[in-house]
């Protein structure tokens, strides 16, 4: 019996595209767009932020001075967040519909700039009963940690959670603890799975 939904944030419930904030450094460092995730991916600087393992004023500082960034904290917080959209992929009818019922969790790869951005700006957050945050307990998805982290925030046995996650490797790795997971492809999609289980 579904007691618990642990949800995904990015691209289950806010939709994020990364090029947005590349088009943006693309015009304060001269690297075209496309190539500035190539530049990054060898400094482990984004796993690092989103486990915990550096500072928000250090990654800025790092990430700036290696694209030769010469814009200051607040100015690149506003472009490092500017990856979201403002329209949520779930309502907040929805979400606040199996609040009433369910112990809502979320469960998110992310960091100190982008949580607090979204902790302001989407009130459908209000919703959920705890936060199961990389950048908070220095584990990412999908190590099994993580997952540990989820059962003791859902506050029951992991067969009676029902996970959501875009990723695929995510919901094999939680279904690799018990909790019954689904990929989300749509929310059309969900609402289907959400049915055959009697949530909603």
């Amino acid at each position: 019996m579904i007691r618990t939904i642990i949800f995904d944030l990015g691209k289950v419930i806010v939709p994020f595209d990364f090029n947005r904030a590349y088009k943006q450094m693309e015009v304060h460092c001269g690297t075209p767009a496309k190539e500035i995730p190539l530049k990054l991916v060898d400094t482990g600087l984004y796993r690092r932020f989103e486990s915990g393992l550096i500072q928000p004023r250090e990654f800025v500082e790092e990430i700036t001075t290696h694209l030769g960034i010469r814009v200051g904290y607040q100015d690149f917080c506003d472009i490092w967040t500017s990856i979201f959209f403002p329209e949520t992929l779930i309502s907040d009818e929805f979400m606040a519909q199996l609040a009433q019922r369910y112990r809502l969790v979320l469960l998110s790869n992310t960091n100190f700039i982008h949580f607090e951005m979204i902790r302001a700006g989407y009130p459908i957050l209000r919703h959920f009963h705890a936060f199961v945050l990389s950048y908070e307990v220095a584990i990412m998805k999908p190590a099994a940690g993580i997952y540990h982290k989820a059962i003791e925030a859902a506050e029951c046995k992991p067969e009676d959670c029902f996970f959501i996650d875009d990723i695929l490797e995510n919901v094999e790795a939680a279904r690799a603890e018990g909790i019954e997971a689904v990929q989300f492809l749509s929310v059309e999609q969900l609402e289907e799975e959400m049915r055959t289980r009697g949530i909603i």
